[in-house]
């Protein structure tokens, strides 16, 4: 997982806000807001979606995932 700082650049170069994204995994701004700083970890079920949208998103935008795992994994 790359740090929450990348993770938001990401969410952001998408042009998505957090509640847009915490909407399709169904649950709420709150919780999808501890994920994205690092402060919770998604359970099993929600990890391995957001671990999915988070290479995507990277893939999309390279510069955004600039200097994290996500942009050497290409």
């Amino acid at each position: 997982m790359p740090p929450p700082e990348v993770r938001a650049r990401l969410r952001r170069a998408d042009g998505l806000t957090q509640e847009e994204v915490a909407d399709v995994f169904g649950v709420t701004r709150v919780a999808f807001h501890r994920w994205e700083t690092g402060a919770a970890k998604p359970r099993r079920r929600h990890l391995e979606a957001y671990t999915r949208l988070l290479k995507g998103w990277a893939r999309k935008h390279p510069e955004a995932a600039a200097g994290s795992q996500l942009a050497e994994a290409g």
